[in-house]
């Protein structure tokens, strides 16, 4: 390990934004207990021990170095932003800034998202943000963060009504969603498949989902690749199911070689008609 990852890995010790906890303070112990989890401490008292004073809550999953927690955070000083993600390197960045910049609404959390059921209270979070995550292509749609697994884990601390955005240069994985979406009846709110196309005319609440990027954010738009958002809510009552109608083999052929300088941008066009 480099000395560049210790220096971070030893500050990060450091930051009072940032919680760190072992895996197996969530973990059950037992043989074949699995993914089974016990409640972090932390679960339904973010407000009172994270962040300067109580306020609705935003997570955003997988924020790698917190560039979108933060920006966010700095427009919304009446909301507090949780950044979660496994790699403590990146999260140093963030975490650093918020420390030096004194943002009292900011918190980071280091873990796996699989685990995140341990940490958040039902209706503690109020919106959370998917961000450029890995669309999974070549795997078990389970590790996709908007598959139906996942939607389910998110809707045990979710408020009814609340928010989930996914901001993606990933045809596939914005396909994959809608596809979920239509097939439990999720209220979809917002979809767009070129939030920077000339002409969209987006409303001036939307148009902060193109003010706020991130790094690869940038480096996609550089390349000539739409970025793709939706926005929807888990309002169901019932199992979120799979779609059966997704035609992941047209989406992963479009796609091609993902977040590669050879990348051509997917096509426009496709069975949903867009």
């Amino acid at each position: 390990m480099g000395h560049g990852k210790l220096r971070k890995f030893a500050e990060n010790e450091t930051f009072s934004c940032l919680l760190q906890p072992e895996s197996s303070s969530v973990l059950l112990k037992g043989e074949g207990a699995g993914l089974a989890l016990k409640d972090h401490p932390v679960k339904g008292h973010w407000n009172e021990r994270m962040f300067s004073a109580p306020r609705p809550i935003v997570l955003e999953l997988g924020c790698g170095k917190g560039d979108y927690t933060i920006a966010l955070a700095e427009r919304h000083p009446e909301l507090n932003f949780i950044g979660v993600d496994i790699k403590g390197a990146r999260l140093w960045k963030g975490a650093k800034y918020a420390t030096e910049q004194g943002l009292g609404n900011v918190a980071f959390l280091r873990t796996r998202i699989e685990f995140i059921t341990a940490f958040f209270a039902p209706g503690e979070i109020s919106e959370i943000w998917l961000t450029f995550s890995d669309p999974q292509l070549r795997s078990s749609e389970n590790k996709r963060l908007s598959s139906p697994l996942f939607l389910e884990r998110y809707r045990q601390f979710l408020r009814p009504g609340g928010l989930i955005h996914l901001k993606t240069d990933s045809r596939f994985l914005y396909e994959y969603t809608r596809a979920v979406i239509a097939a439990n009846g999720l209220p979809l709110l917002v979809e767009n498949h070129d939030i920077y196309a000339p002409g969209t005319g987006l409303s001036a609440e939307y148009q902060e989902v193109t003010q706020i990027q991130t790094f690869y954010e940038r480096m996609f738009l550089d390349m000539g690749l739409p970025i793709t958002y939706l926005r929807f809510t888990l309002d169901h009552e019932g199992p979120i199911l799979s779609p059966t109608d997704f035609d992941a083999d047209y989406w992963r052929e479009a796609e091609g070689p993902r977040r590669s300088f050879s990348h051509q941008p997917a096509p426009r066009t496709g069975p949903s008609g867009l």
